[in-house]
């Protein structure tokens, strides 16, 4: 995976919610503060007020900015909108970029990942989950700059190990992507990565069988839980519709959305302990 050095030149992009200007602003501080150049997206009213812009607007500026001299292109939040905007983006044709997105942006990271291009979920710099979270940042800059190979976090639900491409993200995203034109489930062995934020316990179940019953976790060898915020008590649920998989499952692994997330690679190849609660590039 490409990695950031101090100076190179990185795009801000709007795929989904619009961003308050002020967060913005205050995630390009932290940004330059690394040594990076941004360029911000411009801030601009849309008849749909949670979208960001037009569908075709939201490609085109995404497009644009993956095709300009950038090192890396980050979204500015998530909210909804990015699976609108899916089938207007020419994904086979853009260059090798670092990408940095999460929550909703899930759906591009398969997009991404599906053509070979490795991406990183974290947090998003018009977001207070990275603006007023000095943690979070720290460790989405040491993964950027430094190349994060290991971390330890997490308990242990299912033990046992596992090694495979890192997939997932956002658990709703996930299976609102069911279907689609170029929907197709992991690779085979594949460790997934599941989170997601106000989806109480009877919706993660319909999520979770959706995704069951379209065979998303038949190639999956291993599954790393994030924080389920604002999810209430989901502890059965997850149980009742993961535990029978027969995977090494490590829980409370402290990414998505939640205080000092972790940024995570997606589309390269890791080992899961389970038991030892680690995930390490390979």
């Amino acid at each position: 995976m490409s990695l950031l050095s101090a100076g190179d030149r990185v795009a801000l992009v709007s795929p989904a919610g619009p961003a308050l200007a002020a967060k913005i602003d205050a995630g390009v501080d932290v940004l330059r503060s690394w040594g990076l150049e941004v360029t911000a997206p411009v801030v601009a009213p849309w008849s749909l007020p949670y979208l960001a812009g037009s569908d075709e607007a939201r490609a085109a500026e995404f497009v644009a900015a993956w095709r300009s001299d950038v090192a890396a292109v980050f979204c500015v939040r998530g909210g909804y909108g990015c699976l609108r905007m899916t089938d207007l983006v020419p994904w086979k044709d853009l260059p090798p970029r670092v990408f940095v997105g999460s929550s909703d942006v899930t759906v591009l990271h398969a997009e991404l990942n599906a053509v070979g291009q490795p991406t990183v979920f974290g947090p998003m710099p018009g977001t207070a989950d990275f603006v007023g979270d000095p943690l979070a940042q720290s460790r989405l800059r040491e993964l950027l700059f430094e190349g994060t190979r290991s971390w330890t976090a997490g308990t242990t639900v299912v033990p046992g190990t596992a090694r495979g491409v890192l997939t997932g993200g956002n658990a709703a995203l996930l299976a609102a992507s069911v279907g689609g034109p170029r929907w197709e489930p992991p690779a085979a062995g594949a460790i997934a990565l599941l989170e997601d934020i106000g989806e109480e316990p009877y919706r993660l179940d319909r999520i979770l069988t959706q995704l069951l019953r379209a065979g998303w976790f038949e190639p999956v060898s291993g599954i790393v839980l994030g924080s389920w915020t604002d999810c209430g008590d989901v502890s059965a649920v997850l149980a009742d519709r993961l535990s029978g998989l027969g995977v090494p499952i490590l829980g409370e692994a402290g990414f998505g959305h939640c205080a000092g997330s972790w940024s995570l690679p997606l589309g390269v190849r890791a080992d899961l302990d389970a038991a030892a609660g680690t995930l390490t590039l390979v």
